[in-house]
């Protein structure tokens, strides 16, 4: 178990209770999984761009990547139904914690320029999402290794039923947003 996780069930839950004048412990909000999306436009020029973008956000995530593929045809990108053009990996339980763990402590705070994170990327349901630049902060990437710096998108979603019970819920966690 990792330290966030045990922090979340032995001080976040109790506190998170309080704040959010919930009556049950089932009702206190809780991470269920994270996604990381990495798409490649020249994967349609080059296809070999995907098993690179694979391998590297295998090493982010810990857990094997796997392709996305078109859904429809865009004859002005060249673009086929059905054929590959990202990468994705879905978090969950131990590999999530972990995740989530090396995103707060050691890769944000390497971005460049940071100033927190922005407070109006939830959907309204309390899930949210987040967009990296370069890759390049994960400390898993060899940068000799590295062809061009890429970014992708990171989605976490919560069991919070609003956006200000997922904010609390990751504030709570340390995530870095900017102040009001």
């Amino acid at each position: 178990m990792s330290l966030l996780q045990e922090k979340y069930k032995k001080e976040l839950v109790p506190s998170l209770m309080k704040e959010l004048s919930l009556k049950n412990i089932m009702q206190v909000p809780k991470l269920n999984s994270i996604t990381l999306n990495m798409c490649l436009s020249e994967a349609v020029r080059n296809p070999k761009v995907l098993d690179l973008a694979t391998e590297q956000l295998t090493a982010i995530a810990g857990q094997k990547a796997v392709l996305t593929k078109a859904k429809k045809a865009i004859a002005n990108f060249k673009l086929r139904e059905g054929m590959p053009i990202g990468v994705r990996v879905t978090l969950r339980k131990e590999n999530m914690w972990n995740f989530l763990e090396k995103l707060i402590h050691f890769s944000i705070p390497k971005s460049k320029d940071f100033r927190g994170l922005s407070r109006k990327s939830f959907d309204g349901r309390g899930n949210y999402n987040m967009g990296i630049i370069e890759h390049i902060i994960f400390s898993e990437i060899d940068y000799d290794k590295i062809d061009k710096v890429r970014g992708f998108n990171i989605s976490m979603s919560t069991t919070a039923n609003s956006d200000q019970e997922g904010l609390a819920l990751l504030e709570a966690l340390g995530m870095p947003f900017k102040k009001k």
